[in-house]
C-alpha cells in the first residue's frame, strides 16, 4: 500500500514482534536517511534492564540519535497516553531539525494510540485511586481479576489475570465514574496527532525462524548480565504492580535468584513466555494495522535494499 509523502516528511514507523530484527533495521534506516530512532518499547523506556529489554547498545546509541530510551525509573509508570505525548514532542523535535523520526518497538497499543489516536479517559480522583490500589493489592492471588471479570468481561479477557496496573486501572474508572473500561474504549478516538503522516512497516518473520531467534536470543542476554540486572532490581523492593516487574524474564529469573527454581528451569519458562509474547505481537499486528510494507522474513541486507526502496519511492532521500 504505497503512501506518497507530502510537504511534511512522514514519519516511520517499525513494528514486530520481539526478536524480529526491527531495532537493527531501524538503525540501517536512520544511518542511510539521517534519521531519528524512536522508541515504542514500554520495557524499553525504562533504564533499569537495558539487557533483558534488548535495548539498543550504548555503542549503537552513538551511532545515530535516540529518544526515549531508558529515560524512565523503573518505580515510573507509563502509559499510552504519557508516551504519545512524549514521542509526539520527540517527532516535532526531530522534523523541526531536518531529521526523519523512525518509531521502533513491539508495543502494539502504543503504536496504535498515536496512529489512530485514543479514547478520552476521566481523571480519576487520587483517593479512589488509592483506595482500588490498596484493594488489589491485599487481594488473594487472581481475585482482583474475578473482580474486573465480573464487572467488564470484555476488558478481563485483554487483560492477563496478574496484570496488577492494568487492572487498577480498570477498576479504577469504574469506581469513579460509573462506566465500565469497556465503554470509555468504545467512545471516539480522539483522532492522530494533526499535520503528521505515518509509513507503517510490520515485521512478521517466520514462527519457526521467531522462535529460534528468541531462544538463541535469551541465552545471550543471560551470557551478558541480565541475572546481575535482576538482581538489583530485586534490591530496589518496587511495589509488584510496577511494570517493570512484569517484563519477559523478570519473574522467571527473579524465581531463580529466590532459589525457587533452578537456572535451567527459569531459562524454559522465559523462554516459553517470550514465545507466546512474541505471538501475541504478531496476532496484534495481524489484527490491528494495515501496513504500508510488510515484511515476512528475518532481517537481513537484502532486506534493507528492499525497504530502503520502498522509502525512497515515497519521496525520502539517502544522506
Amino acid at each position: 500500500m504505497p503512501l506518497k509523502s507530502d510537504s511534511i516528511s512522514p514519519c516511520i514507523v517499525l513494528y514486530g514482534p520481539t526478536a524480529s530484527g526491527k531495532s537493527a533495521l531501524a538503525l540501517a534506516l536512520a544511518r542511510a536517511f539521517g534519521g531519528v530512532v524512536i522508541n515504542a518499547d514500554s520495557m524499553q523506556i525504562y533504564r533499569d534492564l537495558r539487557i533483558l529489554s534488548a535495548r539498543p547498545s550504548e555503542e549503537e546509541e552513538a551511532l545515530v540519535p535516540h529518544r526515549l530510551y531508558g529515560v524512565l525509573d523503573g518505580d515510573d509508570v507509563c502509559s499510552a497516553a504519557r508516551w504519545r505525548d512524549m514521542a509526539k514532542r520527540e517527532i516535532q523535535a526531530a522534523q523541526a531539525a531536518g531529521q526523519i523520526p523512525i518509531l521502533c518497538g513491539g508495543t502494539g497499543f502504543y503504536i496504535k494510540a498515536l496512529i489512530q489516536g485514543l479514547s478520552p479517559m476521566p481523571q480519576v480522583p487520587p483517593e479512589i485511586r488509592a483506595q482500588i490500589r490498596a484493594e488489589v493489592a491485599a487481594a488473594p492471588g487472581v481475585s482482583a481479576w474475578d473482580r474486573l471479570q465480573a464487572l467488564d468481561p470484555v476488558a478481563a479477557a485483554r487483560i492477563e489475570p496478574m496484570d496488577m496496573q492494568r487492572i487498577s486501572r480498570a477498576l479504577e474508572i469504574y469506581a469513579a465514574t460509573g462506566r465500565i473500561l469497556t465503554e470509555w474504549q468504545n467512545d471516539p478516538l480522539d483522532g492522530p496527532p494533526p499535520g503528521l503522516t505515518f509509513l507503517t512497516c510490520v515485521m512478521v518473520p517466520p514462527r519457526a525462524e521467531l522462535v529460534a531467534r528468541c531462544d538463541a536470543r535469551l541465552d545471550a542476554m543471560v551470557e551478558q548480565g541480565a541475572m546481575g540486572e535482576v538482581s538489583a532490581l530485586m534490591a530496589r523492593n518496587l511495589p509488584d504492580d510496577r511494570p517493570i516487574m512484569r517484563a519477559v524474564g523478570v519473574p522467571e529469573l527473579t524465581a531463580h535468584l529466590m532459589g525457587q527454581i533452578t537456572l535451567p528451569e527459569a531459562l524454559a519458562q522465559a523462554k516459553t513466555a517470550t514465545r507466546r509474547y512474541a505471538k501475541r505481537q504478531a496476532t496484534w499486528a495481524k489484527n490491528q494495522i494495515v501496513p504500508n510494507f510488510l515484511i515476512k522474513e528475518k532481517y537481513s541486507e537484502s532486506l534493507e535494499g528492499k525497504f530502503f526502496a520502498f522509502i525512497e519511492e515515497n519521496g525520502l532521500i539517502r544522506v
